[in-house]
């Protein structure tokens, strides 16, 4: 692909618009919405107002006159559309480690009623998110010795084991260093098929790939606001707990937003119906109300169009790249076919933290993942394929002329 290929891209754009959107920097190439997206000009407006007149002069009044008692419902309701589920079948709160905890309960609950006494399997992906591994061991060692047996697969191996171990399944839709896709709705037939319960990871998946989640049956899922979505970091995440699972909703952190009347102050905790139940303390109003905001970038998207732009900016840098000679140190480790991967490409190098620190100082932005992989996420609501182009030829510049070997490249953060 050439440079003009690229622009003429951009012309045909059904998503060019969107950019527009958005508050970049003219002379940043930003291939980190993968892990923050990027600021939506919406954003600055809604917070302005609520800090302004919500919270400046309506002061308590706004929890009943701008709806942020509801805050967490209506925000759910946007995220439903984007992953293929029902109005009432998403909730906004917290983060994605504590909704997963959340739903093991719900999980572990519901098979010690079908299954009384014994030990619950836990099956899950070595090549796991950490927090979610995390989170299993730790609920492990919390439920203790009779509690539950956490079972660790490798990714190759996930369609053997959903097949032998029954219990709860507990998968993440994304690898996060890699970007390979699993099966969402095979393997939660297969999981179904041994009567196992499923718990769907979607942080890398919501806003960039078609979802359906509610047809797919799918028992539970979480994910993050901060990522394609654009929340903004600390962005309260969501969860998602399909109609048929609801009913036997039974956590342990029955908090006051939790309770059926939570105004009523009763001493004693009674449920609220449905997904609410799941909440726990006070909304967080200014994080939630910028990811409300956030959310109306996507209003008149459709899913299938974020995805296609996803791969074909991805396909642009790749072409760009490979356009030049790069040596053989510098490897693709993603997968290979568009299909198999999400809205990201990661590549393989000794080098790869000071890769990304070099491009960083020509204005890529890019993220660094250990022991050795250079991470980009293609964003389709602001990207264009000018930037991909521009991006490939960047890279490939700062490997081949070894950019990367000076010293102040090497300095690592706490943060990459």
């Amino acid at each position: 692909m050439t440079l003009e290929a690229a622009i003429q891209r951009d012309r045909e754009d059904l998503l060019a618009s969107t950019r527009q959107l958005f508050d970049l920097p003219g002379d940043i190439i930003y291939l980190n919405g993968n892990s923050l997206g990027p600021l939506a000009k919406a954003v600055k407006y809604r917070l302005k107002e609520v800090l302004e007149r919500q919270w400046g002069e309506d002061l308590i009044s706004s929890w009943n006159r701008h709806g942020w008692i509801d805050l967490p419902l209506s925000v759910g309701k946007k995220i439903a559309p984007l992953i293929g589920a029902r109005p009432d079948e998403v909730l906004c709160c917290d983060s994605v480690s504590v909704n997963l905890f959340k739903l093991l309960c719900c999980a572990l609950n519901r098979e010690r009623s079908r299954q009384p006494g014994g030990k619950v399997n836990i099956l899950t992906q070595q090549e796991n998110f950490p927090t979610d591994l995390y989170i299993a061991q730790g609920f492990s060692e919390l439920m203790g010795d009779t509690g539950v047996e956490l079972v660790v697969a490798a990714e190759s191996d996930l369609k053997r084991q959903l097949q032998e171990v029954s219990g709860i399944v507990l998968l993440t839709q994304v690898n996060f260093r890699t970007g390979k896709l699993l099966d969402i709705e095979c393997m939660t037939n297969l999981a179904h098929e041994q009567g196992s319960l499923v718990i769907w990871d979607l942080s890398h998946s919501a806003g960039v790939l078609p979802l359906a989640l509610s047809d797919w049956q799918v028992d539970y899922a979480v994910g993050c606001g901060y990522k394609y979505l654009n929340g903004g970091p600390g962005a309260p995440a969501f969860l998602y707990v399909n109609q048929t699972s609801q009913q036997a909703i039974k956590q342990p952190l029955q908090g006051w937003m939790g309770h059926k009347a939570p105004f009523i102050f009763s001493p004693s905790y009674d449920p609220a119906a449905g997904i609410r139940q799941l909440q726990c303390g006070t909304p967080d109003i200014l994080s939630m109300s910028a990811l409300d905001a956030a959310l109306d970038c996507f209003a008149e998207v459709a899913v299938a169009d974020l995805r296609s732009k996803s791969l074909a900016l991805a396909e642009t840098f790749l072409v760009s790249l490979w356009s030049n000679q790069i040596p053989n140190s510098f490897s693709l480790i993603s997968p290979v076919s568009p299909a198999e991967r999400g809205a990201q490409l990661s590549f393989s190098h000794v080098s790869a933290h000071a890769i990304s620190q070099a491009l960083a100082e020509q204005g890529v932005i890019t993220d660094f993942r250990s022991p050795d992989v250079l991470r980009l996420g293609f964003s389709p609501l602001f990207l264009s394929f000018q930037q991909c182009w521009k991006a490939g030829n960047l890279v490939a510049r700062t490997i081949i002329e070894k950019l990367y070997l000076n010293s102040r490249f090497e300095l690592q953060n706490r943060v990459t």
